[in-house]
């Protein structure tokens, strides 16, 4: 089951680095202010309710979803089943941070409860429960295994993350973990949305705030699982590295006297006297290397994130 390649890591070391800095750096400041925490745990609340959904095929909007969330609003002509999903979906993020103030390890209680509030008024009989049967994913490089192997397999995942044989950083045990899950697929339905709040259980108990995979990002995320099928990580990591960035950023952004500015590349090659064009920046932010994260389907960085990796360049050579 632990077929795992870190090869990877020598590329993604650097990303880490930084990532593991900024934690820090997050870390070093708090409390931040009750007024700005609240408003950019809402705003993310509302944000990764709407993009796990939409990964799962919800086509409730942003403002939708907002909508439903923060003001009680019936959206017409998008079904029951979706005002559930969203709904419940908040319900199990109350939960989830309940679950990170806890001082024990993830248990797979956690998970089955996450996943009971997951699938509430929507599959009842399946809600909270290991599959009883065989499935099959469309579009998957894999078949998930024997149902009578999902207990016993959860269980050693559980023993996994919380012992961590291997030694990986926590970004790392959250991507295996997250794959292994969805390898295991543990339920009838529902496995997306848990995995993605079950994984950032991990993340959030070691100080970091949410990964909030993209919509955007659905099919880099699937090819970063497939990937994963055959033991290679690197792909879903960087995706959960650059979840991870774009989260810090917003919360570092809370931090008084930061003037730090990210601004759109395009923009930013306009505005800045840099050595590189729209089309390099854009590539060292895709693959990791700069200070970057992505807004829809733009990516934000800033000139000295540029002028870093200019002078590392140099040191190097």
């Amino acid at each position: 089951m632990w077929n795992i390649d870190v090869a990877y890591r020598e590329q993604l070391q650097p990303t880490f680095d930084r990532l593991f800095g900024k934690k820090e750096q997050l870390e070093q400041n708090r409390p931040l202010s009750g007024g700005a925490v609240q408003k950019i745990t809402e705003a993310l609340s509302v944000e990764w309710t709407y993009n796990s959904n939409s990964i799962e095929g919800n086509t409730l909007s942003l403002r939708e979803t907002q909508m439903i969330l923060q003001e009680g609003v019936t959206i017409s002509g998008k079904s029951l089943r979706e005002h559930f999903e969203a709904v419940n979906h908040e319900t199990a993020l109350k939960l989830l941070y309940e679950l990170v103030d806890k001082k024990s390890n993830i248990s797979s209680k956690d998970i089955l409860s996450l996943h009971a509030l997951v699938l509430r008024n929507i599959e009842d009989d399946f809600a909270g429960r290991f599959r009883n049967a065989g499935v099959r994913i469309a579009g998957a490089n894999f078949t998930p295994p024997n149902a009578q192997k999902v207990s016993s397999l959860f269980d050693e995942l559980i023993d996994f993350v919380n012992e961590n044989p291997l030694g990986l950083n926590s970004i790392e045990l959250a991507t295996v973990f997250h794959h292994k899950f969805v390898w295991i697929h543990p339920f009838f339905d529902g496995n997306g949305r848990t995995v993605r709040l079950a994984m950032n259980l991990l993340l959030m108990k070691e100080g970091f705030p949410p990964a909030i995979i993209l919509k955007n990002d659905r099919a880099k995320y699937y090819d970063g699982l497939n990937s994963a099928n055959n033991g290679n990580y690197q792909k879903l990591s960087l995706l959960m590295a650059q979840a991870l960035e774009r989260t810090l950023n917003i919360y570092l952004s809370a931090i008084p006297g930061n003037d730090t500015e990210y601004t759109e590349i395009s923009n930013l090659v306009k505005e800045a006297d840099l050595p590189y064009g729209q089309e390099y920046i854009s590539l060292l932010a895709r693959q990791g290397k700069i200070d970057a994260h992505k807004e829809g389907r733009n990516w934000f960085t800033t000139k000295e994130a540029v002028e870093a990796y200019v002078q590392n360049r140099k040191r190097k050579r």
